[in-house]
């Protein structure tokens, strides 16, 4: 592959990640697709509705990866999320980190972005600070705490800590195999209920799971490129990590301000983290305009703010602890069958869950 090519299919893998994540900021503000919101629903009244569209949705995702890897489209070991290291510490409290933060802000990352996008400038705000927070815990002042404290409590795990591995499937087709099977499990309980079955409940679960597994393709397999033209060596494009990756919005939110700010340094590349951010923003500031939803809100009372700012570094900090939101782990790395995803899920929901308790004695 030549320089030009290759130049030009990092366009092309950037042009598709922007057009994927606009359709999943349209769908996510005409649906009211929210994880925090789900959470809560159940919690304060009992309504299953949008939780049962976040299953259908990190279910079917599942689906669509345990296909790619058994058409052996994506190596699952060549993913973000792919590691021999159980960080339990770091995914544990960094999601209750994450899901105490978003029930203050009342919405993650991405419900940030789709908020923002629909004229929210509180949710502006929360986005800046998350980043600030985020770019932090990954290079900043509490990069070096983390370092030194959670990020050394880890169990190893032969062959890589997931669900695959734990159930005696190594093979790249075998994860495959064992992704389907789950998923499809998954999806058939879900489906038992009633409520799961309305139209509305499957289309954005499907559209949105759909959104995920487009994402894992083209990110995964059209992306990649065995020999770079710059080091000979196996690349994935516009990856900032150097390897698989799909949506999550916190790591992307702050790489994009940093992309702002340092946006004359050469070295400073667009990548499909930072492109899906502004897809998202735009996907939902046309979806609130051709609606005409698009409405103006600012904070009103101090205590608001105060909640707001102190969620929004809660989830920066939490997000980047646990390797991914309540989107980068509860839908993309889940659907790999990683373990710390399982445990960063668990941790947001618990997070989520004090949140509203201490909120609701209010």
């Amino acid at each position: 592959m030549t320089v030009q090519e290759f130049q030009y299919l990092t366009y092309q893998v950037l042009a598709l990640t922007f057009c994927i994540s606009y359709l999943l900021g349209f769908l996510a503000q005409r649906s009211h697709f929210c994880t925090m919101g789900a959470i809560a629903d159940v919690f304060l009244m009992g309504d299953w509705g949008r939780a049962y569209q976040w299953m259908i949705a990190s279910s079917f995702t599942m689906l669509g990866f345990g296909v790619l890897c058994v058409s052996q489209q994506i190596d699952p070991t060549q993913t973000l999320y792919y590691s021999s290291k159980w960080s339990w510490a770091s995914s544990i409290v960094g999601g209750g980190l994450f899901g105490y933060g978003m029930v203050l802000c009342s919405g993650c990352g991405l419900k940030s972005l789709v908020r923002a996008g629909a004229g929210n400038l509180k949710s502006l705000i929360v986005l800046i600070v998350m980043g600030i927070f985020a770019f932090m815990t990954i290079k900043g002042i509490f990069a070096v705490l983390r370092v030194r404290t959670l990020d050394q409590l880890f169990v190893t795990i032969p062959n890589g800590a997931n669900w695959s591995n734990v159930l005696g499937f190594n093979s790249s087709t075998e994860w495959g195999w064992a992704a389907i099977v789950i998923s499809t499990l998954l999806l058939g309980i879900v489906l038992v209920f009633k409520n799961a079955r309305q139209v509305s409940t499957l289309f954005t679960g499907l559209g949105v799971g759909s959104l995920f597994v487009v994402v894992w393709w083209v990110c995964g397999y059209f992306g990649h490129v065995l020999e770079s033209p710059d080091t000979l060596e196996s690349v994935f494009v516009g990856s900032k990590s150097g390897r698989i990756e799909a949506f999550s919005f916190v790591g992307p939110v702050a790489y994009f301000l940093n992309w702002l700010e340092f946006y004359s340094d050469q070295s400073n590349t667009l990548s499909t983290g930072v492109v899906s951010v502004m897809g998202v923003f735009t996907g939902s500031l046309t979806s609130a305009v051709l609606g005409s939803t698009f409405k103006w809100e600012g904070f009103t009372q101090k205590d608001d703010l105060i909640y707001h700012l102190l969620g929004a570094a809660l989830m920066g900090i939490g997000g980047v602890l646990a390797l991914g939101c309540s989107i980068g782990q509860g839908i993309s790395g889940i659907s790999t069958l990683s373990i710390n995803a399982t445990t960063a899920v668990l941790g947001i929901i618990l997070g989520a869950w004090m949140a509203l308790e201490q909120r609701s004695k209010l």
